[in-house]
């Protein structure tokens, strides 16, 4: 993502964020191989937030990426969750991203939490 956005808006969590109490981190392997990684932030109120979201290379286009999303989904719903919101980019390297949230029924938002409007990121968002 560094390589597609400017660095002030990439808002991915650093490896010792995914460790605290707020963010749960979970991964997905395939026969030994890391196929996919995502997060869920508690936001409060019956909201939550997927972060971290990244399929490995050789598991990109086979499913991977959209297992990890049905995971986090059904979790969400599971702490009663009644919102997900996530940020994504807007560079056609993210536009797979967005078609496979969109195909789950996320839809463009206003900003939230501590994102800001800018041309290269968008939020979603989507009501469970």
């Amino acid at each position: 993502m560094y390589a597609w956005s400017p660095p002030e808006t990439v808002h991915a969590l650093p490896p010792e964020r995914l460790r605290e109490d707020d963010v749960t981190f979970y991964s997905a392997w395939d026969e030994g191989k890391l196929a996919a990684v995502g997060a869920l932030k508690v936001l409060g109120d019956g909201r939550g937030e997927l972060k971290s979201m990244r399929a490995a290379p050789e598991f990109r286009g086979k499913g991977a990426g959209k297992a990890m999303l049905v995971h986090l989904m059904d979790e969400a719903e599971r702490r009663g969750y009644c919102w997900l919101g996530l940020e994504t980019g807007r560079p056609a390297p993210f536009q797979p991203a967005v078609k496979l949230y969109e195909s789950f029924g996320f839809g463009e938002c206003e900003p939230f939490a501590e994102y800001a409007s800018n041309d290269f990121s968008m939020c979603m968002s989507k009501t469970l």
